[in-house]
């Protein structure tokens, strides 16, 4: 019997394979370092020196942290090339858990832009290839048709969202308390506890995990290197030289993914290799493709507007105490935890009479605009006056949009794939959410605090008029679809 199929009958962790409760802890702590340090970042950015921070202009540091979360998303599409063509999941994971830690430790230790260049670079490339590659090999640990699969799957986004609720609270109390550097510190713990009992437990995940399913051939090899050095070391000399700065940072990002997707999408529609109704299925992906980026580049804005919204506008005081900005960071977590069963169900329920993929998108879309428009009422309220339990509301239906059209998104990329093109489908769903979040740091750059009305105002509007526009399109996207729901 070979080691995965030991692996798929194994039910040593409450019914399912004990390799569940490795990548469990791996995900959960590597949710408790990103979302951690995440909670904290912008306000390190641009806080006085005075106050432990950086000093940046405010526009320019919350234009970095979206640049950063669009790298991540890119570095997902690297990470999965990678494990597919070279490393295969396993190790691929593995190295990409190390390069995390590695990036935590240079925030914590490594003082001013340079703490900053080396660790969100390295915690950015390696968050891509782990994201990339844990949840497919949870897929590796069931056999076809088992039917514990689904539960699986379910437990190992509890860890994602387990992680996502604590990191933020511990990180941000350090924060307040002590200082940023042990902020970024705790982080670092956190992904170095998780990275020993990945170490620990990476015997328990079968043979399937370190499979490679598309070897790049040996003559292939050694080009690829050269490009990839090259590519490297020509961001660095941009870099070094200014021409990529921390001003226009969030620009380059959002040109750079704009061009990767544009050319992904050429290839796939003029390749020889696909169908009419496969190419059909291809372009029918395009409005939903706008429609996620739209979507994400509001959403994300909880690490960019949101985080200095929190610290501005929004009356923290508990009880004569000041909560940490970090904190609000965890309240989605919770939304995701206690909703994301009850919608799942609700579809469940509702079987061939629930909406369309096209409508949760299109539900998706507007409610993330109709969250943005929930901040007018508080404009002029003063500083730090806006009520915490607003900001609750507000991000409630934040989690709710996220709901209709997050999930749907990965699902709809898989259903719509051409068959030689399964793995670049799902990296377009990737790039969606990379130009979406790298345009949440692009928009931060017009928010003030002064003039808060306009921007809440017509961002909400136009991701609402997006969604109209998608839902007029509905029957011509779906004939598109051939089939596909």
């Amino acid at each position: 019997m070979s080691t995965s199929t030991e692996v798929q009958q194994d039910t040593r962790f409450f019914g399912h394979p004990r390799g569940l409760a490795n990548l469990f802890g791996v995900e959960m702590w590597e949710r408790f370092s990103y979302y951690g340090m995440l909670g904290i970042l912008p306000i390190y950015l641009y806080y006085k020196v005075e106050q432990g921070g950086l000093g940046l202009a405010q526009e320019s540091a919350l234009g970095i942290v979206g640049a950063y979360g669009g790298l991540v998303y890119l570095s997902a599409v690297v990470g999965a090339w990678v494990a597919d063509r070279l490393l295969g999941s396993e190790r691929t994971l593995f190295y990409s858990a190390v390069l995390i830690m590695i990036g935590h430790v240079s925030l914590a230790l490594l003082p001013g832009l340079a703490g900053i260049g080396v660790g969100l670079v390295c915690v950015a490339v390696g968050s891509g290839g782990l994201k990339s590659n844990a949840t497919a090999i949870v897929g590796t640990l069931y056999a076809e048709g088992d039917e514990r699969r689904d539960a699986g799957f379910t437990i190992f986004y509890m860890g994602v969202n387990l992680g996502g609720f604590v990191g933020p609270l511990l990180t941000g109390i350090a924060q307040t308390e002590v200082g940023f550097h042990l902020g970024f510190g705790l982080a670092a713990i956190g992904m170095a506890l998780g990275l020993t009992q990945y170490t620990f437990g990476r015997k328990n995940l079968g043979d399937k995990a370190k499979e490679v399913p598309n070897p790049l051939p040996a003559s292939q090899r050694a080009p690829a290197l050269g490009a990839a050095v090259l590519l490297v070391a020509a961001i660095v000399a941009l870099v070094l030289t200014g021409v990529v700065n921390p001003g226009n940072l969030a620009d380059v990002v959002v040109w750079a993914v704009g061009v990767i997707s544009v050319a992904y999408f050429l290839v796939i529609l003029t390749s020889g290799k696909i169908t009419a109704v496969e190419r059909s299925r291809v372009l029918s992906f395009i409005p939903m493709f706008i429609a996620s980026a739209v979507f994400f580049s509001l959403y994300q804005q909880q690490f960019t507007v949101v985080a200095a919204y929190t610290d501005q506008r929004l009356n923290r005081s508990l009880f004569g105490w000041e909560m940490p900005v970090s904190w609000v960071s965890s309240i989605n977590p919770v939304f995701i935890i206690v909703f994301a069963p009850i919608l799942a169900a609700l579809w469940t329920k509702l079987g061939e009479r629930q909406p369309s993929t096209p409508m949760k998108f299109v539900l998706g879309t507007v409610l993330m605009g109709a969250a943005f428009l929930l901040f007018l009422p508080m404009v002029g309220s003063g500083k730090n006056a806006s009520p915490i339990l607003a900001m609750v509301g507000i991000l409630f239906v934040f989690t709710i949009a996220e709901l209709c059209l997050s999930p749907v998104g990965l699902s709809l990329s898989t259903k719509l794939a051409p068959a030689a093109f399964r793995t670049q489908m799902v990296a377009l769903n990737f790039l969606s959410i990379s130009f979406g979040t790298a345009m949440s740091g692009k928009l931060a750059e017009y928010y003030s605090v002064d003039d808060e009305a306009p921007y809440f105002s017509t961002v909400g509007l136009v991701a609402i008029g997006v969604g109209v526009l998608l839902f007029l399109g509905i029957p011509f996207i779906r004939k598109l679809m051939k089939g596909v729901h």
